[in-house]
């Protein structure tokens, strides 16, 4: 589990691909990694399979390959990264699973003030579960939803969010990955049933 506030900005570093076996090794300054910890890269939960001090590696299966924007990733490239959350961790954001649901396309960049305004792409069979004010995790960081339209929708990022994570560094048609508020989904499952089960 994750609160989509990314703790830092890793490089890629290498990337090892062999039949199934896709393999990342991310260069870091995170604090508590250590091997068979959980980390999210652009929100993808994966496991440490080796570490030494500033350099981790991964193993991806090919669904999250399909599923996700890490099969996309080349070597220099910077990623989101966050550490699995703690009993002491603050709640900053909202609760993430690192289990993306789909990715998106950044649609539209505008400035509205000190804050930038993106916009993405999203399917009709996720778009339901996002709300105005509702949270959803964007390559991992956690934010809040501006406005929803029927296959896209808008959220805004202050400078800081710009600085520290990767969303500032986006260009219009790049590839994100989307999660979700996992509160979000099992309401709409709930009223779903209920709904069917009326009928």
């Amino acid at each position: 589990m994750f609160t989509g506030i990314v703790k830092d900005i890793g490089r890629v570093i290498s990337i090892r691909q062999e039949k199934d076996d896709f393999t990342l090794e991310i260069a870091h300054h995170l604090e508590s990694i250590e091997l068979g910890s959980s980390v999210a890269i652009n929100g993808v939960c994966l496991t440490v399979t080796s570490f030494s001090p500033r350099i981790f590696q991964v193993e991806v299966m090919p669904e999250t390959i399909k599923r996700t924007n890490i099969g996309e990733l080349a070597t220099e490239d910077l990623v989101n990264l966050e550490p699995a959350l703690k009993p002491t961790t603050e709640l900053g954001g909202h609760f993430v699973q690192g289990h993306i649901d789909t990715t998106g396309k950044l649609l539209n960049k505008t400035t509205d003030q000190n804050a930038q305004l993106l916009e993405f792409s999203i399917t009709a069979q996720y778009q339901k579960y996002i709300v105005e004010k509702g949270s959803i995790a964007i390559d991992g960081v956690s934010l809040t939803v501006i406005s929803v339209k029927k296959d896209s929708f808008q959220v805004g990022i202050i400078p800081y969010t710009s600085n520290e994570t990767i969303l500032g560094k986006l260009e219009v048609g790049q590839t994100v990955n989307l999660e979700t508020d996992i509160l979000g989904k099992y309401i709409y499952q709930d009223l779903e049933r209920g709904y069917e089960n009326v009928k």
